[in-house]
């Protein structure tokens, strides 16, 4: 199993500037969707829709791009049409079908979900869950032909019987008694039967490894940020990680190439939890397990911690994706590996530290 110390050229790659980052890599995949796409994003203005709209903004394949979320991406341009949208709103379905119809919709981007737990989870199962349910119905009603969702790789959970890699039929075991897990779990399986083979339709999956980089925001971000970061007692699981820029690679990918069903989409090679935190340029706080558990409960009840409890078990076993399928399916090559996306927020998040020590002194 590889330790991510296997250098990539992704570590010479400048990050200004998402759009460069993905080439022409995938020549030798010749599935392809019908020129001149239309493609809706929704979570139009999260990093990840906002970067996409950026990337498909100077691709010649992409006719128009429909934006959907309550505020416009920073991002969008002469090919961006920007509409208002609130999934978690009763009248969703409607205007999304009147908008994919207006616009000859024919691929959409789902990109409408949280990044980190909510602790309202009523708010966040309209939007994951029942958003999902408007925005498949009103595909269905329209003329498109296909949905890419974004999902994560942490919905198979972390178990002690896990093998060293996760294939995609491996089953989901991610507590359903988390909200965070349930609404993505209902979420793809609502995607998957949109594309269920015979119906002419396209569905697909993309699980996603955690991302990090020196922009993306999650409650990993801010675990991974503390001076001091808990851990468990006796446990140091296996890690992999996804750049921010082959995230939004991937998603592009997705959408010029057919691939239907699911896919991992990981960098390469695994690091021990301990090791992470030592790059990130942090000290490790271990727990007896017990505590951990109920530290975590505790601060999430209190709106103090970053996740709540039952994401305790990714500190303690493993779960790590196999990610050769998206490289054969669709063509997808990391341009970093798991210790470059997480060098680079190290180094990302000292200078913010920096910054920080600097205002507080003025």
């Amino acid at each position: 199993m590889s330790d991510g110390t296997t250098p990539s050229h992704g570590a010479h790659a400048a990050h200004a500037g998402l759009v460069d980052s993905v080439g022409e890599r995938t020549s030798a995949i010749d599935r392809r969707p019908p020129d001149r796409q239309v493609v809706a994003v929704t979570g139009a203005s999260s990093f990840l829709g906002s970067n996409l709209i950026g990337m498909l903004e100077e691709d010649e394949r992409i006719r128009r791009i429909v934006c959907l979320d309550v505020k416009a991406p920073a991002t969008a341009r002469q090919r961006s049409r920007l509409y208002e949208l609130d999934l978690t709103q009763p009248h969703a379905e409607e205007k999304l079908s009147e908008t994919l119809a207006a616009e000859g919709v024919d691929t959409v981007a789902h990109l409408g979900f949280l990044a980190s737990p909510a602790h309202a989870t009523q708010w966040a199962h309209e939007l994951e869950s029942v958003g999902t349910l408007h925005l498949l119905n009103a595909c269905r009603r329209t003329r498109v032909r296909k949905v890419v969702m974004w999902s994560q790789t942490f919905l198979y959970g972390a178990h002690p019987t896990n093998p060293n890699f996760l294939s995609e039929p491996h089953p989901l075991r991610a507590p359903r008694h988390e909200p965070f897990f349930a609404d993505k779990l209902d979420a793809e399986e609502e995607v998957l039967r949109f594309g269920k083979p015979g119906q002419g339709r396209i569905a697909t999956v993309l699980r996603m490894a955690p991302i990090l980089g020196p922009n993306f925001e999650s409650y990993l971000t801010r675990y991974l940020g503390r001076r001091l970061v808990p851990t468990v007692m006796g446990f140091d699981p296996l890690w992999q990680f996804l750049h921010e820029a082959d995230a939004v690679a991937a998603l592009r990918l997705a959408i010029v190439r057919d691939a239907p069903g699911i896919l991992n989409i990981v960098g390469d090679g695994v690091l021990p939890l301990h090791t992470v935190i030592r790059l990130v340029g942090r000290s490790a706080l271990p727990l007896p397990r017990s505590i951990a558990r109920g530290v975590a409960g505790a601060l999430w009840i209190a709106q103090l911690g970053e996740m709540p409890a039952s994401l305790c078990d990714y500190l303690q076993y493993l779960c790590v994706a196999d990610g050769r399928a998206a490289h054969a399916r669709l063509g997808f090559s990391p341009l970093y590996t798991s210790r470059e996306a997480v060098i680079e927020f190290g180094s990302a998040q000292r200078l913010r530290d920096v910054r920080l020590l600097s205002e507080t002194a003025a």
